[in-house]
């Protein structure tokens, strides 16, 4: 007869001390690559770095150029809702003053043996009960009559204008709230370049801060005289006055710092600089790029005059002002100053002749 023998167990304990000894070992092979050494974010090289940063300073001209709109149509939206509020001022002004006429007749009513109830009605606290109850005003005399109607027009005036106003407040809260999107975009995306920069030393961070053909001027360096005042070829190239007039300004703000949003005078982002010009010489244009490409006469490159807004990429993110010999002034990015720089720094997309 067989002896009966008790099956072998397995301990837990055991089983589970092996597993988290494979688990582990599995990821320190994965953690050290099996050669002892772990895995490091790869080292860039400067050129790496130049095009990664390159690429998140157009994203962020991007969103700065979306920035720049929201809030032209966020003060758009402000002041039509300031004119609506100074308008429903006016407007109770001129209800007060027809209640005031209304309540003489009413007082000359009571004084001659009773008060109608059209008066009545004009006089409460309830515009919306005298509104309804309006067939009253046919029983009321000629000059009560008249006071009656510049009651009952001034409360439907002041509906309308509390209708319009709430409408427009609704509208400048939905572009503030864009606003603070499109500035965490700008501001992360900014950080991010600082970040990679950082990588590099300062030799390379100057070596890369250089397009091939750029000019840079700066108001503490030592720079020419005539850098920074508009040089006579190009002024005198331009198509008209006010063109050359811009052209002038940009040589002057070149140097200055390039801030997103900003219009001057003292600092700029791309489209802030060509507003700003054009403001110096008379001339009104809108505050982005996207918009800024239909404020006039489509130009071929072939054509390009001095004062000519020359814009680059294909959603039309950056402008510069062209100063003859297939350069512009441009405010670049934060890594770089308002400058001199060929055309060709940025892919070509089309120009305006606004003047």
């Amino acid at each position: 007869m067989a002896a009966h023998r008790k099956p072998r167990q397995r301990t837990a304990s055991g089983n589970t001390a092996r597993t988290a000894a494979t688990i582990a070992l599995a990821g320190a092979a994965t953690a050290t690559g099996f050669d002892g050494t772990g895995h490091a974010e790869p080292q860039l090289s400067p050129g790496q770095v130049k095009a990664k940063v390159d690429k998140l300073y157009q994203d962020a001209e991007v969103a700065t150029e979306k920035y720049n709109g929201a809030k032209e149509k966020a003060e758009a939206a402000g002041q039509r809702l300031k004119d609506l509020q100074d308008q429903a001022a006016r407007t109770n002004e001129r209800l007060n003053s027809a209640r005031e006429e209304l309540g003489s007749v009413a007082a000359a009513q009571y004084r001659a043996g009773g008060l109608d109830p059209a008066v009545q009605l004009a006089l409460s606290d309830d515009p919306d009960r005298y509104l309804e109850n309006a067939e009253f005003v046919e029983r009321a005399g000629n000059r009560q009559k008249a006071a009656v109607g510049r009651v009952r027009k001034q409360l439907r005036e002041i509906e309308q204008l509390r209708g319009a106003a709430h409408i427009e407040l609704a509208s400048m809260k939905s572009r503030q709230a864009e606003l603070k999107r499109h500035k965490k975009s700008i501001t992360g995306k900014l950080g991010s370049a600082r970040q990679l920069m950082s990588r590099l030393n300062a030799q390379e961070r100057s070596r890369l801060g250089e397009a091939p053909g750029t000019e840079r001027a700066s108001r503490s360096s030592t720079v020419p005289r005539d850098l920074l005042t508009a040089p006579g070829s190009a002024t005198a190239q331009a198509p008209n006055a006010r063109a050359a007039a811009a052209v002038s300004y940009a040589y002057q703000k070149l140097g200055s710092p390039y801030v997103w949003g900003a219009t001057g005078p003292n600092a700029f982002d791309c489209s802030g600089l060509v507003q700003a010009a054009y403001r110096a010489a008379g001339v009104s244009l809108p505050r982005t790029t996207y918009s800024q490409i239909d404020a006039g006469r489509r130009v071929s490159r072939s054509e390009l005059l001095p004062g000519d807004l020359v814009f680059f990429y294909a959603g039309i993110s950056h402008v510069g002002i062209y100063v003859g010999n297939g350069r512009m002034i441009h405010a670049p990015n934060p890594s770089a100053p308002v400058r001199v720089a060929p055309l060709d720094e940025m892919p070509y997309a089309g120009a305006t002749r606004v003047v």
